[in-house]
């Protein structure tokens, strides 16, 4: 009996540190409505810290799965026919297709807390894309699901 049907599947979630500052907005909220009395210092804290906390949740938090014969990064699904060679990215790769290397015209699911990447030719000739960027903790097994 098969237990999963998806080779692979990831969820990039926000670092410590980014729910570190959702905190910090609380308290700077908090300490906004200081002068107004308690209940609005609580009111600002959780209200503060209540936003901040969705905003890194749901920027912070991408999944990444190949399932169906398809890359489905984010919002986008991407048939694997589609894609051609895929290329594992090392933290020095990943910076400079990131930054100077990048083509405008690419797909990219990019997170800059993630240090690794992989990145994939579009062979489709009527997709003027001309590759996919996909930021992963695990590019080597993300490879392996694009290739096979």
């Amino acid at each position: 009996m098969e237990l999963s049907t998806t080779p692979y599947e990831e969820r990039l979630t926000a670092p410590p540190s980014w729910w570190f500052v959702s905190f910090l907005v609380g308290v700077a909220c908090a300490l906004i409505l200081l002068p107004f009395g308690v209940l609005p210092l609580l009111g600002g804290f959780v209200g503060g810290l209540l936003v901040a906390a969705v905003v890194t949740s749901s920027y912070g938090s991408v999944r990444v799965r190949v399932v169906a014969g398809s890359l489905v990064a984010g919002d986008a699904k991407i048939p694997l026919s589609a894609l051609g060679e895929v290329e594992v990215l090392d933290p020095e790769e990943t910076r400079a297709w990131r930054t100077y290397k990048a083509d405008p015209r690419a797909f990219m699911l990019l997170r800059s807390y993630v240090p690794t990447a992989v990145r994939a030719e579009i062979t489709d000739p009527d997709d003027p894309t001309p590759y996919v960027y996909v930021s992963t903790r695990d590019p080597e097994a993300l490879a392996k699901a694009l290739r096979g």
